[in-house]
């Protein structure tokens, strides 16, 4: 079923998510649902804080996205990402590298904002799965970036959070628009002082 996103200044985005105990089959169906909506969104990630429930629980899917490659090892060993699409992160527990990389990134939570956030180059993850067992990988590319995002999402934390001071005021106009629901004005038309 597909449900609605949250958008900025919604309390449940400022969550942080409730570990998730036995898979249930309303678990299951929440995890269909993330993954529905996530889908219908066009996006390639979507956490439980998104679609208004606080649980460690995120979706990730990069299956076609060929712009923006995803690299993916297990056990050490490099594996075609998409073989494990999508990805279900259940109660998952990062290591990120220290290196960081800038980049481009957007959030469905944030409709039409797109900002250069610096995140970890690498990261290793572990993660229950909805068979209850426990899936240990590490990611880079586009899909160690969209697992830092969600993991992100379950704690509570935004994209807009790695900004500093003067670039969180250079987006504020767009920040009071989302939350009004209100298209973000043109950036070629804004006034950059």
């Amino acid at each position: 079923m597909i449900r609605e996103i949250v958008h900025y200044d919604a309390p449940v985005l400022r969550a942080k998510g409730r570990e998730i105990g036995p898979i249930t089959p309303a678990i299951q169906s929440l995890v269909d649902n993330l993954l529905d909506t996530m889908r219908h969104a066009r996006g390639v990630g979507l956490a439980a804080q998104q679609i208004g429930e606080a649980l460690q629980m995120a979706v990730i899917d990069i299956t076609g996205v060929k712009e923006r490659p995803s690299k993916m090892w297990i056990k050490g060993k490099p594996v075609d990402p998409e073989a494990f699409m999508p990805l279900v992160l259940i109660n998952p527990v990062l290591k990120p590298t220290k290196t960081k990389i800038v980049s481009h990134e957007g959030c469905l939570s944030f409709p039409a904002l797109t900002l250069d956030i610096p995140r970890a180059q690498r990261v290793a993850v572990k993660t229950r799965t909805l068979d209850g067992g426990l899936f240990e990988f590490e990611a880079a590319g586009l899909l160690g970036r969209a697992v830092l995002h969600e993991v992100d999402h379950l704690h509570g934390r935004l994209f807009i959070d790695h900004l500093t001071a003067e670039e969180r005021r250079a987006i504020r106009e767009d920040l009071e628009c989302i939350k009004r629901g209100e298209p973000i004005p043109e950036r070629s038309s804004k006034n950059e002082s």
